[in-house]
């Protein structure tokens, strides 16, 4: 459903963000933190997710959301698969995982432009 084209359009229009290559791969960044990417073969999609809510996901979707490798198990991330990821709630993960890496007005101003609820904090 959801593409690797898809993400980077989206991530793109993010203020702030900024796109990176690493080992043929796409990063999204905000300055030197990384909240999203997407696997070469753009089958997987990495995202900046709490770490206390992701088993969470995990479990309620299996199909769709995966832990990330044991050595990745300490930060904030979490894969889905671009396949089974519908495009609203693909840009819903996006706009979450940005949330986490930029200042607060930042996020309150995009969502508020853009019709995104404010996230409860």
């Amino acid at each position: 459903m959801a593409s690797g084209e898809e993400v980077r359009e989206f991530c793109l229009t993010l203020p702030r963000t900024t796109l990176g290559l690493v080992r043929g791969s796409a990063r999204y960044r905000i300055g030197r933190i990384v909240y999203a990417g997407v696997s070469r073969d753009e089958e997987l999609l990495g995202f900046a997710f709490p770490k206390q809510e992701r088993d969470g996901l995990v479990a309620s979707e299996p199909e769709k959301f995966q832990l990330p490798r044991p050595a990745d198990l300490r930060y904030n991330w979490v894969h889905g698969r671009l396949a089974v990821i519908a495009l609203d709630e693909l840009h819903e993960l996006l706009v979450d995982a940005w949330t986490m890496c930029v200042p607060k007005s930042v996020d309150r101003e995009y969502r508020l432009t853009h019709g995104w609820p404010l996230p409860e904090r």
